[in-house]
């Protein structure tokens, strides 16, 4: 997500940082372009102008344009407004009143409620432990409580069983009730939507509301419609009264000005994204992390709780101790490939490391994406167990064979050895310490050597060692890295570093341009 805006504002910003003194007209002259950076993105023309406002009274003052390094007092001032835009402070929903808490899911027909109904569900279920009841008020469209009771089968949650002839309202209250009943702690309401707001639409929001007494009332908005999803938030804002948004499709949307948009035009935060089609593809929108994103400061708390979500603790000591002996097979390897690719695929690990954006154009046109993941796993797929566990067997004979199963050649087999045995060389350096931040190191290092990056990316060193991250150390972590500023230091001690805001480990690599090894703006660590 973001990503066209990323781009867009981070040649506009490192042409100021760039440069050693500022004149208020070069300050003009790069809001202009921030300005139509924004416009875009499709946020909305009364957000851009305030926003732009705002930085311009702080950016052209004298303090700035006479300071040591005003490009980088610009930077933070338009990372501090865009926070600002995005709500200060990440929201959950609000599970804080008695049970059952009613949830009320609202929006336009196709825009996912149904779906992110039950990501929400499971996501309460999973994390919090919570009893969860859903029912489908959705009368009008055909099999539409058929949906949520097939996806409450799949996410195991509960939904309300499904009664012939009756209203929305009836639902409702049906549902509240057998929520108190059943001892559930929350109950979700999946709403009828239009393909355009009218007045029975409105109408009949008002009225299930009136029944049911939700405590949060979320706006589920597709992130591709753009200007007319600020339009809708604020309709359904003033007509029933929502408490948060839900944006769907994040992850298909190279802009990203409904994000920026709806909160500053509805006042609402934006509690949850929708970055995928699993249903567990739902994310918490975090502010200061996506206006991270966005000027490509990274986002390496995400990156980290990603890990802590998906690493296997267990697998990880399992193959740590396995590669003490000098161990790595093709089993060892694909399993590195799919962990990397539930955590996003190397574009989105780069992504959400400081100053790695830009390299993600540099990988996808060496042929490093996810396409090359599924290559690889095809090939690996594609063999004997003995093949797997002993790489030395494959001769010609048997790479034909190989290729042939995988829809590939022999030199994608060859370039798959290769990589092999570099990173089967890197782990037996490290001895198998890290566990599963070593194993990430050699992967990722591994791919480097063969983009011919070995020099920026030896090993990945100073990689964090994602096994080891506990999930209740998050907020401990989440704390450190925002008082650090996020650069000069780095992550905390203990955490590997991001030395320079450059590449992990290595205090003299790449750096976000003109920005003296840190974040724009923000002091280095002592």
């Amino acid at each position: 997500m973001f990503e066209s805006l990323q781009e867009r504002l981070g040649s506009i910003l490192n042409g100021l940082t760039g440069r050693g003194a500022l004149s208020e007209a070069d300050v003009s002259a790069a809001l202009r372009e921030v300005r139509r950076a924004l416009l875009e993105a499709d946020v909305a023309l009364e957000v851009v102008r305030s926003f732009v406002e705002k930085v311009r009274e702080k950016a052209v003052g004298a303090a700035v344009v006479k300071s040591i390094k005003p490009g980088q007092m610009v930077v933070k001032i338009v990372h501090d407004e865009l926070v600002a835009m995005l709500g200060d402070e990440g929201k959950a929903i609000d599970l804080n009143a008695p049970a059952p808490v009613v949830v009320m899911m609202v929006g336009l027909q196709g825009s996912g409620k149904t779906t992110t109904t039950g990501k929400i569900a499971k996501r309460l279920t999973d994390r919090q432990g919570k009893k969860v009841l859903m029912a489908s008020l959705d009368t009008r469209r055909p099999a539409a409580q058929e949906q949520l009771r097939q996806i409450g089968e799949q996410v195991k949650v509960a939904t309300l069983p499904i009664v012939a002839g009756q209203s929305p309202v009836d639902i409702a209250k049906r549902a509240v009730q057998a929520g108190r009943l059943g001892g559930h702690d929350v109950v979700i309401l999946d709403t009828a939507g239009r393909t355009h707001i009218d007045e029975p639409l409105m109408v009949e929001m008002a009225d299930i509301r009136k029944v049911s007494s939700p405590h949060e009332i979320l706006l589920v908005a597709d992130a591709l419609t753009g200007q007319d999803a600020v339009n809708l938030a604020r309709n359904f804002d003033e007509r029933v009264g929502i408490t948060g948004l839900v944006l769907t499709r994040m992850d298909g949307d190279g802009r990203g000005g409904a994000a920026l948009s709806m909160r500053a035009v509805t006042g609402k935060p934006v509690k949850l994204i929708g970055v995928g089609e699993k249903m567990d593809a739902l994310e918490e929108f975090h502010p200061k992390r996506i206006a991270n994103r966005i000027l490509g400061m990274g986002d390496i708390v995400s990156l980290v709780e990603k890990a802590s979500e998906t690493i296997d603790a267990e697998k990880a000591a399992a193959m740590a101790k396995k590669m003490q002996s000098g161990k790595f097979d093709l089993n060892d390897l694909a399993d590195q490939l799919r962990q990397m690719q539930s955590m996003g695929g190397m574009g989105g690990i780069m992504g959400m490391m400081p100053g790695m954006g830009k390299m993600k154009d540099q990988m996808a046109s060496a042929g490093f994406d996810d396409k090359m993941f599924k290559q690889q796993l095809a090939i690996i797929g594609s063999m004997t167990k003995a093949e797997r566990g002993n790489p030395d067997l494959l001769k010609h004979s048997r790479k034909k064979r190989i290729a042939a199963g995988s829809g590939t050649d022999a030199a994608a087999i060859n370039k798959l050895l290769k990589m092999h045995r570099q990173m089967a060389d890197m782990m037996k350096a490290m001895g198998g310490k890290g566990k599963g931040g070593g194993m990430m190191r050699g992967l990722m290092g591994g791919m480097a050597q063969k983009m011919g990056l070995g020099g920026m990316m030896p090993g990945m060193g100073g990689m964090p060692d994602l096994s080891k991250i506990d999930p209740r150390q998050l907020e401990e972590l989440r704390k450190q890295a925002e008082a650090a500023g996020m650069g000069g230091g780095g992550l905390p001690k203990g955490l590997g570093g991001l030395p320079g805001g450059g590449l992990p480990g290595l205090p003299g690599g790449p750096r976000l341009p003109g920005m003296g090894g840190g974040l724009p703006g923000l002091p280095k660590k002592k």
